[in-house]
């Protein structure tokens, strides 16, 4: 069940990362709200991994997803440029998470 609360948790990083760029720094309250909401529920379900997932392993896929989720989704949806090294950047996270998940195991 770990597992699955830091999955939804790196998930919902994505998602107030995507909102607070779209909050233009705070000043427009939907999206405000929703990373609010979206960080409070993020490390809540950080802190429920982390009662079985070690701290380091925890914390690290956390991040991992949050920063290639959010890498994508800045390309996908705001139009952010897209180059060789930035895409190596992002496989170098990918395959620290799953080097991470697997000595975890």
């Amino acid at each position: 069940m770990a597992w699955i609360y830091l999955l939804a948790a790196g998930v919902l990083e994505i998602v107030w990362a995507f909102a607070m760029k779209q909050s233009d720094g705070f000043s427009k309250l939907t999206p405000s709200i929703i990373t609010l909401a979206a960080m409070i529920a993020s490390f809540w379900l950080l802190s429920l991994a982390m009662r079985t997932l070690p701290l380091g392993t925890a914390y690290t896929i956390w991040t991992g997803i949050g920063a290639v989720g959010a890498f994508v989704i800045g390309i996908i949806f705001l139009g952010e440029t897209i180059n060789a090294m930035r895409i190596g950047a992002a496989v170098l996270i990918v395959s620290g998470l799953v080097l991470m998940k697997v000595s975890s195991s």
